[in-house]
């Protein structure tokens, strides 16, 4: 059984507070395969990437590992579900040790907060275990009373490496 994660309702701005926690709340419900609740986390015009090169600037421009909108995140949860993915069979798991978050802006005027977290990530299945270094960057905004992301940037420290199938989210 899984535990709730409960997010405070926010009134107003958001706190320092409120916003690590928001990213560690996130990073809890990838660990435990909660893909569906972490979408939910993305505002519908949301997108996820992960540059190819170091300090890249535009996801469009240039190639990058992933760069999905919420139409493509679902598509990857429904991937990562199915029975015929014989990639996920068994399914890979993973684990995020995040730093404590920086919160890096806070524009209360635009709605727009952004945090900076240094993080280690593990991808695992069967044997084999991946282990990533990067840094996260997370850009929120309130909507209905909730924190939610325009924006989440993982960068890889060794972006321009050989990589195999980067199977789940970093």
């Amino acid at each position: 059984m899984t535990t709730p994660i409960s997010a405070a309702s926010i009134t107003g701005s958001p706190t320092d507070a409120q916003l690590v926690e928001f990213v560690t709340r996130e990073a809890r419900l990838l660990d435990q395969q909660r893909h569906e609740e972490w979408l939910e986390l993305f505002t519908p015009d949301g997108h996820y990437w992960v540059p190819l090169e170091h300090g890249q600037t535009d996801p469009r421009l240039t190639c990058s590992l992933m760069y999905e909108d919420l139409l493509l995140l679902k598509v990857r949860v429904e991937r990562l579900k199915g029975r015929r993915t014989f990639s996920q069979q068994p399914q890979s798991r993973c684990h995020h040790l995040l730093q404590t978050p920086m919160v890096d802006v806070r524009d209360e005027g635009a709605n727009r907060y952004v945090t900076w977290t240094p993080m280690h990530y593990v991808e695992a299945r069967r044997d084999e275990q991946t282990l990533y270094a990067a840094w996260a960057t997370h850009h929120l905004t309130v909507v209905d009373g909730r924190l939610r992301m325009t924006l989440k940037r993982v960068d890889l420290v060794n972006c321009d490496a050989a990589f195999g199938n980067i199977q789940l989210f970093p």
